[in-house]
């Protein structure tokens, strides 16, 4: 279960200590337990919503969103601040826009993102709370961690060296398919109907972004890989409480 256990300590703010350094193999493995990882989230969200029943709620969508970003550290929104400024700042170089997303700072178009990024999913929560679709809160993690398997899968990564490159060198192609298929054969037995039109939001979002990545980078990294978890999250919230 090692594998499990470095894939909760990396994409979460949880108190995980390993027993030792993880070897390549262990790290490409991990990949496999992100969408548990984002099941567990799920889990987490679905229950605290339940215990929130009769709070105001503006004050239980916050709430919920609160716990949503400290569960992953705020891990991918920051990658979706370094993307959203090196992709403006790159002026479509290559070069120049992988320089930019290793810079720490962040600029008035990250932070201009982050707070969109924030306000729309805060009032897609709120929507779902009114709506009583508490269900969707265990589907929409489990489906961005599932994205983030499938881009290791599909997509080259850019950066030669460090953490990404050796998950995406030493991830078991086949089993990573098959957890895929089980994953959103998962979201469809536990929401439904709706389950099969947020895995399709996801697919075309994925594809979208995959191919933005393609364009601009000839692939991913690991802050383009955080800024499409974000990012596919907000779609599939959104067009569930549309729904």
């Amino acid at each position: 279960m090692l594998p499990f256990w470095i894939a909760l300590q990396f994409l979460s703010s949880l108190p995980i200590r390993l027993p030792g350094m993880p070897t390549p193999q262990e790290l490409g493995r991990s990949l496999l337990f992100y969408p548990l990882v984002g099941l567990l989230f799920g889990a987490i969200l679905w229950a605290l919503n339940w215990l929130l029943l009769g709070t105001p709620l503006l004050l239980h969508a916050a709430l919920l969103l609160t716990v949503w970003v400290l569960l992953s550290g705020a891990l991918h929104l920051d990658g979706l601040a370094d993307s959203a400024d090196a992709w403006l700042g790159g002026f479509g170089d290559r070069e120049r826009t992988l320089t930019i997303m290793k810079d720490p700072r962040s600029g008035p178009i990250a932070v201009v993102t982050l707070v969109l990024v924030l306000l729309l999913k805060f009032a897609a929560l709120l929507a779902l709370i009114e709506q009583q679709h508490s269900i969707f809160l265990i589907i929409v993690p489990l489906i961005g961690r599932s994205a983030m398997l499938g881009l290791f899968l599909t997509t080259p990564y850019v950066r030669a060296g460090g953490l990404g490159q050796a998950l995406a060198d030493h991830l078991p192609r086949m089993a990573g398919w098959q957890v895929l298929a089980v994953s959103a054969l998962g979201c469809v037995l536990i929401a439904g109907f709706s389950g099969v039109l947020a895995v399709a939001v996801a697919a075309v979002i994925f594809l979208w972004l995959r191919q933005l990545m393609l364009r601009r980078l000839g692939g991913t990294t690991g802050d383009t890989a955080g800024a499409m978890l974000e990012l596919l999250e907000i779609a599939v919230l959104a067009g569930l409480a549309l729904i």
